[in-house]
């Protein structure tokens, strides 16, 4: 039973000694908010996690590089409206004015302040409207700033996404808060900085040193946002960045009680954002846990598990609310993963669609009702052994495509 309690219209600035704000800069067309800031007012410990993708963008590459060389950090500063992907070297030093930049408004040094973009892919950022916006934006902190940071990074997201909760740790009182952003490109494969787009920024009042820090950050991404898929793009700028200020009092060690208790309550936050991401997914009507077990391995699972979610010809099922159980088998089939079809199982929720590879005859009505829902599972029996795999994932509509035939922020 989880000891943390959910805090509500919880953000980053839930945690003590953080505040935020969110802004207009202009760099939307729609005069939407476009740059959110984060500050810490005392030094933090700090760590990422960023996407695989080889044309990973320029502040992207520019935070990999503080979390490998700053052992603090005071600040992280982002936009929307334009992704500094694909930008080359003007690009890099773009990103790297933006921290400077900000570390002149807030007074710190510029290797402690980390950034992230949103937005169009190969546009040079407009450093002059950038410039103005983080000094309005460092104007704007506020201990009440999350929710309008939270509103600034969205790009096509529909509603902010945010998340806090407390929980106690060895007598005292810790907080976990977050924002986050990512409707579309969504199918995050994030790895460690040594190694449309997700964006998520953590605070928390606890100290840690960076490395435990990375490792359970990374050990929940695992589970939470590298779980998630709307559209099975990688995006070139996810970014997941934690900051730990120890205010709270309490310091984690790795292998004690209470860092396990502190990892679970940060996967509870990592995928109720996750969750959110999927359910506000680009045009997204239903949203679908796909589950593979009996596997014969985990990599088989996760195979199994990935090539269903990602299916456009199941997402688009889905959505017409048809349940083409032949879509399901076909993405198994060609998912390389290697099993005996003439043992595979399939349900929708708790009704049988396929018995031992073939039609288990449930009428396609019942099946239909089930797919009707906001939400439903697809679950998968191998019976070829003891491994499972889970992931999220949201049907592709009509909107979907109406949303990226047009997009433009």
């Amino acid at each position: 039973m989880s000891n943390w309690q959910w805090q509500p219209e919880g953000s980053v600035t839930s945690t003590p000694g953080f505040l935020a704000s969110g802004i207009t800069a202009g760099l939307k067309k729609s005069g939407k908010p476009d740059m959110a800031l984060i500050y810490s007012e005392t030094p933090a410990n700090f760590a990422g996690v960023f996407t695989s993708c080889t044309f990973a963008a320029a502040p992207v590459r520019v935070c990999q590089k503080r979390v490998r060389n700053s052992a603090r950090a005071r600040a992280f500063i982002i936009n929307s409206g334009n992704a500094n992907a694909c930008t080359g070297e003007r690009g890099l030093a773009d990103a790297e004015t933006m921290c400077r930049l900000t570390a002149e408004a807030l007074d710190v040094a510029p290797e402690t302040v980390l950034a992230a973009s949103t937005g169009r892919i190969g546009v040079p950022m407009p450093m002059q409207i950038i410039a103005s916006g983080i000094r309005k934006a460092a104007a704007a902190l506020s201990p009440d700033g999350g929710a309008t940071a939270a509103q600034a990074i969205m790009t096509t997201d529909t509603v902010p996404k945010s998340a806090a909760l407390k929980l106690s740790l060895g007598g005292r009182c810790v907080t976990i808060g977050a924002i986050c952003k990512g409707v579309g490109m969504i199918d995050p494969q994030m790895t460690r900085a040594p190694h449309a787009t997700m964006i998520c920024a953590i605070t928390t009042d606890v100290a840690c040193p960076n490395e435990l820090l990375e490792e359970l950050l990374f050990r929940n991404a695992e589970e939470s946002f590298n779980r998630i898929t709307v559209d099975g793009d990688m995006s070139t700028n996810d970014t997941c960045v934690v900051f730990a200020n120890g205010r709270s009092g309490v310091t984690l060690q790795a292998g004690t009680a209470e860092c396990e208790q502190f990892r679970e309550a940060l996967l509870a936050i990592m995928r109720n954002l996750a969750r959110k991401q999927v359910m506000d997914g680009e045009g997204a009507t239903k949203f679908i846990a796909v589950e593979v077990s009996g596997a014969p391995s985990p990599a088989a699972a996760k195979l199994c598990a990935e090539a269903v979610a990602n299916s456009l010809l199941c997402k688009t099922a889905w959505f017409g609310c048809d349940p083409n159980w032949g879509r399901i088998v076909a993405a198994l089939g060609y998912s390389k993963a290697v099993f005996d079809p003439d043992k595979v199982d399939v349900y929708y929720d708790d009704k049988i669609v396929v018995a031992k590879g073939g039609d288990a005859g449930t009428p396609e009505s019942e099946l239909a009702e089930i797919l009707k829902q906001r939400e439903f599972k697809v679950r998968i029996f191998l019976n070829q052994g003891d491994a499972s795999y889970w992931v999220w994932t949201s049907d592709i509509s009509y909107e979907y495509v109406k949303i990226n035939a047009e997009y433009h922020t």
